[in-house]
Formats: structure tokens, C-alpha cells, sequence
């Protein structure tokens, strides 16, 4: 979670500007005073907990945890499940005067087309959810990326070249805030954006922007988030009567990456309007599906809808999400990411409403369908301790659960 001791001091300034007291803080923002008490304290809170109380002193969200942003996560991050030590060398190597330490000297040359392939092979078993296979083949497969660059710079395959070593480290970066390590996550992509311009891939740069929203997001610096995705969309924005499915897909992305960290950071009239303009690019595609050769996603007529029932459940309005969740088909997210976050969300909203038995079978549906995945969500494990809290007695699927997030 973000560092309590900044949260908590600004929040007593913040409160104390207001002319507020702790009780009053906590009616308007629908918590209780303990919790208040305890975030004043020191005490760590959900970043939902943080845009409530931002919502009640009516500040962005951020404004919380300024000065000195540090990573939204849980008490640990993934990387005692997860050997690292690799993929620090490969995405992070020494850098010495002639360039990277570990950068090979090859007599043979370089085959970039079975690279490509191992870089296929990779994407496919992310979206798998076999994060162990991927963290493991990744390491070696962005070192032979350095030595391809290194080998063809000047030659006529060096742009192919960064292009796989974008591909690579975009994986990298995408796996990396998958697993809540955000340090090496935003190495990866700073480095998969240079890449790709220097390649001159736009769509791939803009793919890459996305994919550090989406690591921006999770750290809760939230303002960068918005900011990067906004510029980048309006860098690309195409002419929707002539731009292909990329395109749309990729500046489509951007939006709702955009209006994902407006909605979080208590800016719910800026999110829809983002939103609104996210709309156009799935209306532009029709029953189509674009970008998903890009690391950032598919995405379709349906993606927006998605980040709205998103934006609602940071809203805390429950209702609307249950409400738009029945019209619309989680079988038809453009990514099966995007569908299980979204299952997510409406298991929020029914634990909200105290319909813990539809929350229930949700996380026992993923469990079952996606273990792999669910295990690396801490909304997940936060959803199912909300249903635990009253609970004196477990059922014999409740206690399953219970091992399966206490082991993650």
C-alpha cells in the first residue's frame, strides 16, 4: 500500500485546513472514525478507503500522498514466489563504456525470426497465466534482444531488431506489474518506449505508454498516469473515417487507461468525459476487435462499458455496476483480463450490497477458471476478506478460498 506515514499526515493537514473534525471528516466520507483515527495515525488503507476520504475533503486523490509517491501494493510484492535475479540482469545489466556488460559477441548471426517465434510463444502463455513459464524464458529471450541490437546496429536489420527488444520488454514490463514489481516494471517500459521511436513504431510506443499507465495506476501516482495517457492518445489521435483497427485499439486504450486514473483520483466529471471519447473508437470499430498484437490489448466496442462499470464501482455506486453488468456479456471482453478485472468488480458491488453468496461464486469461479491470475489480485483477496468478516463459521468452499488467499 501507499507509505502511511505521508497519507496520514496530509490527510490531518488537509482535514485540519477544512475546519473538520474527525468525525465530521468521517460522515462525509462514509467510513467510520476509527478508520479516520487509524489512517491519521499511520495506518494503512486501500487506496478505495483513500478516495473516499479525498472524495469527502472534495481534493484529487493524489493529493494525499504528496510529497513522495511510493508503490500501491500489498505487504509484499510477488518476487518470493518468483525468481527475479534474472530478469534484474537481462532487463537492468551493467552499463560500461563500450554499453551493456552483458551484451554477447556473436560469430553466428542472430535469427530474428526464431526470436519472434519465442516471443510469440511467451505471449501466449502470459495470457495463459503461466507467469512462472514466462518470468523464467523472458530473461533470456530480452538478452538475446540486447545482442541482436548490438549486432545489426547500422545495418538494415537494427530496426527489426529494437522492434523484437520492444516486443520483449513490454512483455517484461506487462508480467513485472502483473506481479506488483514496479521498479523493474517501469525499467522495462521506459526502455520498450525508447525502442520503439527509435524504431519508429509509433503504435508499439504508444502500446508501451499504456502499459506504464497501467504501472503508474497501480504505484497510485495517479496524476502521471492520466497525464502520459492523455498526451500520447492526443499525439496519435487518428481520423476515425480512415484509421485501421490499431488505430483505434491501441488510442482507444490510452483513453481508458486515462479516465481509469481520473476516476481513482476523484475527478469523476474529467473521467467521463475521457470516457465519452474512448467511446468513439469503439463505435468506429463496430463488432470489430483491434490491437491485439500490441502488448497493451485488444480492444473493442465493449472496452469503455467495462472501464464505466470501473469508474462506478470507484465511485461507490454499487447499484450501476450490477445494473450495466446485466447488459452487457462478460464472454465478450476483448481480453480475458479485462473480463476476469471486470467479474472482479461485480463481486465488489454484491458484497457491497450484502450479496455475499453472488460475491462468493464469482471468486470461487475464478478460482476455479484462473487461479494463476486470481493469486496476483490483491482486490481479490481484499473482496473475499470483506465476505469473511462477520462470518463465525466457514463452509467447506469458504475455508478453500481461505487457504488458496492466504497462500497467495
Amino acid at each position: 500500500m501507499p507509505d502511511s506515514t505521508v497519507p496520514g499526515d496530509r490527510l490531518r493537514e488537509i482535514r485540519l485546513l477544512r475546519g473538520l473534525t474527525q468525525e465530521e471528516l468521517a460522515e462525509r466520507s462514509g467510513l467510520s472514525l476509527p478508520t479516520v483515527k487509524k489512517i491519521e495515525q499511520g495506518g494503512s488503507a486501500r487506496i478505495e478507503t483513500y478516495h473516499a476520504l479525498a472524495r469527502g475533503l472534495r481534493i484529487r486523490t493524489s493529493q494525499l500522498f504528496e510529497p513522495g509517491d511510493q508503490p500501491s501494493r500489498r505487504d509484499h510484492a510477488d518476487d518470493d514466489r518468483i525468481d527475479l535475479l534474472p530478469m534484474r540482469q537481462a532487463v537492468a545489466p551493467p552499463l560500461g563504456p563500450g554499453g551493456h556488460l552483458h551484451v554477447e559477441t556473436v560469430e553466428i548471426e542472430p535469427d530474428l525470426d526464431q526470436l519472434r517465434a519465442t516471443a510469440r510463444a511467451l505471449d501466449e502463455a502470459y495470457h495463459r497465466d503461466d507467469y512462472v513459464t514466462t518470468s523464467r524464458l523472458l530473461p533470456p529471450l530480452i538478452r538475446s534482444a540486447h545482442t541482436a541490437v548490438a549486432h545489426f546496429d547500422g545495418g538494415p536489420q537494427h530496426v527489426d531488431a529494437l522492434r523484437l527488444r520492444s516486443d520483449a520488454l513490454q512483455q517484461a514490463g506487462r508480467l513485472l506489474t502483473q506481479i506488483r514489481v514496479y521498479d523493474l516494471a517501469q525499467m522495462a517500459l521506459r526502455d520498450a518506449v525508447r525502442d520503439s521511436a527509435s524504431a519508429g513504431d509509433v503504435l508499439a510506443e504508444a502500446a508501451a505508454v499504456d502499459l506504464q499507465g497501467w504501472a503508474l495506476v497501480r504505484e497510485a501516482r495517479l496524476d502521471e498516469a492520466e497525464g502520459v495517457a492523455l498526451a500520447t492518445a492526443e499525439a496519435i489521435e487518428p481520423r476515425l473515417s480512415r484509421a485501421s483497427r490499431d488505430e483505434l485499439a491501441v488510442w482507444g486504450r490510452l483513453l481508458v487507461r486515462a479516465s481509469g486514473a481520473a476516476a481513482r483520483n476523484n475527478r469523476p466529471s474529467e473521467a467521463r468525459e475521457i470516457l465519452q471519447v474512448a467511446r468513439a473508437a469503439g463505435s468506429a470499430l463496430g463488432q470489430r476487435t483491434g490491437g491485439a498484437s500490441y502488448k497493451s490489448g485488444a480492444f473493442n466496442h465493449l472496452s469503455a462499458a467495462y472501464q464505466a462499470i470501473e469508474n462506478h464501482m470507484i465511485a461507490d455506486r454499487p447499484d450501476r455496476v450490477l445494473g450495466m453488468a446485466e447488459r452487457i456479456q462478460a464472454a465478450e471482453a476483448s481480453t480475458s483480463n479485462t473480463r476476469h478485472r471486470h467479474l472482479l468488480d461485480v463481486a465488489r458491488a454484491h458484497v457491497a450490497l450484502r450479496q455475499d453468496g453472488d460475491a462468493e461464486d464469482i471468486l470461487d469461479a475464478l478460482h476455479e477458471e484462473s487461479p494463476d491470475w486470481l493469486r496476483h489480485q490483491q482486490m481479490a483477496s481484499e473482496v473475499f476478506a470483506d465476505l469473511l468478516r462477520k462470518r463465525k463459521r466457514l463452509t467447506q468452499r469458504q475455508r478453500r478460498l481461505a487457504q488458496f488467499f492466504a497462500a497467495a
